[in-house]
């Protein structure tokens, strides 16, 4: 298996200058991704072909020249072929939920009641707390809205299933998405029946990241990636990790060479992982700049989480100092002090945001940010914008 740390360092190796023919296009111009040419699923020429195209001049300092008119004439070595071959068919579309299944859910409801919205209103019009609050939200999207140099990785992974780990992606995404002016990008590397997709809203799956492993190419544009990715609101990309079917794999191999590829297309990638101590979750926390563990607001959460970021602590510092905890509660009234859990969990070195209780994220569907609790959007955002701080600390 690749060693993960060696593997995050060739990414930026690759990052910090692009060899001729493999120019990648600015995520954050948008001139640069209107000249992009397409190169989509629909069309039938294959990526090799592109390489016909005469060379350009390197880039500045590499001392390359371009080839004068009578190079083209004389003979020279034979272009390699491409290191993948596209699949002969591709895949079929199939639906996020099954047709038998569409009409189960009920008319999403908001994340607080009425009574909890007009209580807060009137509170907000006799008190002084709203210049406040519009202060430190500006505060938070000025930290979100940071340029980066190289796109920025976080996974989010949690110990074990129902700890709202795929809830917390989706938020982070979303917030990035809406904030932020170059592409994001959402990566579902949980192959085994992930719900990713059916929060984010998406219709049907077509690629998957084990299939794009096998096509995606260093010459490629983005407007050839995204051809591949379902196209998400606010600038937002969703690369599925399966098409809900039991027994898709994803191995290390193929994550590494998706995600090597990618990230110079997408200012951040929000990376919902497989829980702890799966192959590729490992892999994907030790590359990443920034993690985030989903833990549940419950007494086993706490106390398995605990022991977890005990022993990160003998790891190099960065892996503890790069994590955030975002401790979830899962009912409106938790059996534990969360305050004093967050405390405690805040003693290992860790950071960590409490994500209040929300009845619309409870329902399991679609994430619909308009529906969300106020304290909701208000925490998501703070999650957001410190996991993002943290990201930049590591390059």
């Amino acid at each position: 298996m690749p060693n993960a740390n060696n593997w995050q360092g060739d990414v930026l190796r690759d990052l910090r200058g692009t060899p001729p023919q493999q120019h990648a296009p600015d995520h954050g111009s948008a001139q640069g991704h209107a000249q992009a040419q397409s190169h989509s699923p629909a069309q039938e020429q294959h990526p090799a072909q592109q390489q016909e195209r005469p060379q350009s001049q390197g880039p500045v300092g590499t001392g390359a020249q371009p080839p004068s008119r009578n190079t083209a004439a004389s003979p020279g070595p034979a272009t390699p072929p491409p290191r993948t071959q596209r699949p002969s068919r591709s895949p079929d579309s199939r639906p996020v939920v099954d047709s038998a299944l569409t009409g189960t859910a009920r008319r999403p409801q908001r994340g607080e009641s009425a009574a909890a919205r007009i209580s807060r209103a009137v509170r907000r019009i006799v008190s002084s707390s709203t210049a406040r609050e519009v202060a430190e939200l500006t505060r938070t999207a000025e930290q979100i809205q940071q340029p980066v140099t190289t796109g920025r990785q976080i996974a989010v992974t949690s110990i074990r299933g129902g700890a709202g780990k795929t809830t917390v992606a989706a938020l982070l995404g979303t917030a990035y998405a809406h904030y932020r002016h170059d592409p994001v990008l959402l990566v579902e590397a949980d192959p085994a029946l992930g719900s990713l997709p059916l929060r984010l809203g998406a219709e049907s799956l077509r690629w998957t990241t084990a299939d794009l492993a096998d096509i995606v190419e260093p010459q490629m544009s983005l407007l050839d990636v995204t051809g591949y990715l379902v196209q998400l609101p606010d600038n937002a990309w969703l690369l599925p990790g399966s098409q809900g079917r039991i027994g898709a794999m994803l191995d290390t191999a193929a994550y590494e060479r998706v995600m090597v590829a990618l990230r110079r297309y997408f200012g951040v990638t929000v990376v919902d992982c497989e829980t702890l101590p799966a192959e590729v979750a490992r892999v994907a926390l030790s590359a990443a700049q920034a993690r985030v563990l989903a833990v549940p607001a419950t007494l086993d959460g706490i106390t398995s989480t605990y022991a977890v970021l005990q022993w990160m602590q003998g790891l190099p510092r960065h892996m503890i100092a790069g994590t955030v905890v975002a401790l979830t509660s899962t009912t409106s009234r938790p059996g534990i002090d969360i305050e004093a859990a967050a405390e405690k969990l805040r003693s290992t070195g860790a950071a960590v945001h409490v994500l209040p209780h929300d009845r619309h994220l409870a329902a399991g569907g679609e994430l619909r940010t308009e529906l969300l609790a106020r304290p909701t959007r208000l925490a998501a955002t703070r999650l957001a914008a410190e996991v993002f701080q943290l990201s930049q600390k590591r390059r």
